[in-house]
């Protein structure tokens, strides 16, 4: 049984794949200051709710853009699992895929993994619109190959900020606004929020598309994505396991 794990800056996600399918997958907050025994201990309890045994796995692989996290994860494979986990960004892990940047050791543990996993499912040219902690847009070539991208905070971000930097703006739910004009604070807010996501998501992947020069299709991922399901123009689909498949992929390659 492979445990895949990918740590983002907000979640992480655990997932179980038997070899032949995934069996389980669970989301935890990202928390550094959490050690290893708290992980496993977490860990088995799923493990026994959904009737798998813990000790039935047997290999591990770990994505992680939190370097201070990586220290209590790689422990948490060694010590309970013991097996010596595959590290996105060690060296002697390789994601089968060029990376066509001029600063490649610049590129993000979960934007390689995102290229291999989009595209193993999706054919030709590609923008892997990611929604986190920030909103990336990957551009991957018609042979896998990572190209480029875009770096913009994420729409909870971005909404934080606000509410902490203006005293008189209260916390919101991110939805779509009944119309574009706010009247009241709320539904303004929600306005400048909203739909300025969109249009940001929208407007990126136009201008992308436009300087490529090729027909690229737009996969929409990530904990966020499902906000802008049916409002975007440009995303074409919704992929929620890009980043677990890419897990799955790389660790297939690397065995």
């Amino acid at each position: 049984m492979l445990l895949a794990i990918d740590v983002g800056n907000t979640n992480a996600v655990f997932g179980l794949h038997d070899g032949t399918e995934w069996v389980a997958q669970w989301r935890s907050a990202t928390d550094s200051t959490k050690t290893a025994d708290d992980y496993v201990v977490w860990l088995s309890h799923l493990c026994r709710m959904e009737g798998i045994a813990f000790g039935s796995i047997d290999s591990c692989i770990i994505s992680s853009v939190v370097p201070q996290a990586k220290f209590n994860f790689r422990n948490l494979a060694r010590r309970y699992l013991d097996v010596e986990p595959m590290f996105i960004g060690d060296p002697e892990v390789k994601i089968g895929a060029p990376v066509r940047i001029s600063r490649p050791e610049q590129v993000g543990a979960d934007r390689l993994v995102n290229t291999v996993g989009a595209h193993v499912a999706h054919a030709g040219a590609l923008i892997v619109v990611d929604s986190g902690t920030a909103t990336t847009f990957d551009v991957i070539g018609a042979d896998g190959g990572f190209e480029g991208g875009i770096i913009s905070p994420g729409i909870n971000l971005s909404m934080r900020a606000l509410h902490d930097a203006a005293a008189s703006l209260p916390r919101i739910a991110i939805q779509r606004p009944p119309q574009v004009i706010g009247q009241d604070t709320v539904s303004a807010m929600q306005s400048g929020i909203f739909l300025a996501y969109l249009d940001l998501i929208d407007g990126l992947c136009r201008r992308i598309r436009k300087e490529y020069g090729e027909p690229m299709t737009v996969i929409g991922t990530g904990g966020i994505a499902s906000l802008f399901e049916g409002e975007s123009e440009e995303i074409d689909v919704y992929d929620p396991d890009v980043t677990i498949r890419g897990l799955l992929e790389i660790y297939r390659r690397n065995k």
